[in-house]
């Protein structure tokens, strides 16, 4: 078993407005500018009915810091007023992980 080191895991979970509004852009824009943020470990996304956004952090305090981050300040006011009709955001400490792939 290889050596394994807890990580965070914040989900975002969403429905949209209906317009990409720009949406696209600023999404591509905060995934390109958090992988440069202190303690990015990486993200997954998918949409459907329901979009879920997960980012991966080395600590708490390196997701406190992008949250408070300029830019991505001014994307979480715009989402609120053009993006989104609901949001949930959930924060997890990862402790285990497995993968299967062919």
């Amino acid at each position: 078993m290889k050596n394994f080191e807890p990580y965070y895991a914040v989900i975002f979970t969403s429905t949209r407005t209906n317009g990409d509004n720009e949406y696209a852009t600023m999404a591509k824009t905060m995934e390109d500018l958090a992988m440069q943020q202190p303690g990015f470990l990486g993200v997954e996304s998918a949409r459907n009915d329901i979009g879920i956004t997960v980012s991966y952090w080395k600590t708490l305090d390196d997701i406190s810091a992008w949250k408070q981050q300029t830019n991505h300040i001014l994307a979480q006011k715009l989402g609120k007023t053009n993006w989104y009709e609901w949001y949930k955001v959930r924060i997890c400490k990862v402790e285990r992980e497995y993968e299967f792939f062919k």
